[in-house]
Parts: C-alpha cells; sequence; structure tokens
C-alpha cells in the first residue's frame, strides 16, 4: 500500500507545474471549506507568467484542477490568467464529479489571491 502511494506521489511530483518554489516573486494559498489548502507560485516578468507552480496537501481532484490552471496561465499575461474561470474549469474537466467541482473554485481562487499578492507587493516596491 506505501510503495503504491509512493508511485502515485512520484508521478505528481514529476509534473513541471507541482511543487513549491524558494523565493518566488508571488506565492499564495487558499485553504477550502473542504479543509484543502491549493498554493500557487509565479515568476511574472513584463506581465507574463513564465512559470508556475502549485502544490496542494488535498486530494487527487484538487490536485488535477490546480495542474491544469498552471498549464493553463503558463506563458499567458496576468489578465488573460485572470480572465480564467471556475467554469471553463469544469469545461475542460467534464469527469470531474460532482462533488469535487469545488476542487475548480478552489484552485482558480488561489491563483486569483497569488496574482493579487503580486500587484500588492509590486505596488509597494
Amino acid at each position: 500500500m506505501n510503495a503504491e502511494r509512493d508511485q502515485r506521489d512520484a508521478s505528481v511530483t514529476e509534473d513541471p507545474f507541482y511543487g513549491r518554489m524558494n523565493d518566488p516573486p508571488a506565492g499564495a494559498w487558499v485553504t477550502g471549506p473542504c479543509g484543502d489548502t491549493m498554493e500557487f507560485y509565479l515568476v511574472i516578468e513584463n506581465d507574463v507568467i513564465r512559470r508556475v507552480n502549485c502544490h496542494t496537501d488535498g486530494c487527487s481532484f484538487t490536485r488535477l484542477c490546480g495542474l491544469t490552471v498552471a498549464a493553463h496561465v503558463q506563458d499567458k499575461s496576468v489578465v488573460e490568467a485572470l480572465r480564467l474561470s471556475a467554469g471553463q474549469l469544469l469545461d475542460v474537466l467534464p469527469r470531474l464529479p460532482p462533488e469535487h467541482r469545488h476542487c475548480a473554485i478552489l484552485a482558480v481562487s488561489a491563483l486569483y489571491r497569488t496574482i493579487g499578492q503580486y500587484w500588492v507587493e509590486a505596488a509597494s516596491s
């Protein structure tokens, strides 16, 4: 059982969008009502998201939503990234079980918070 979990965890950590960043220009997290926490980390250059990572302590559906958001916003402008909605995320993940649709809201909310944190830091520097 532990070997199975280790293999699953290893495959997730091999994803280029999964994991924490050391000292990112922007980073924030949101904890959903389910107790899952979604974190996003961004490197933004000239208002374009050049690198994005996510991390969660949540279920595989939360992880899937975070990774899908990350892949979608990579190399997009910050404004384009803010156009992503939870509804659009659900459209690209039609097999997400109804009881896990809140994971899409959690992932998008964490992205929004991270961009907001970036703007606050940029305005104060």
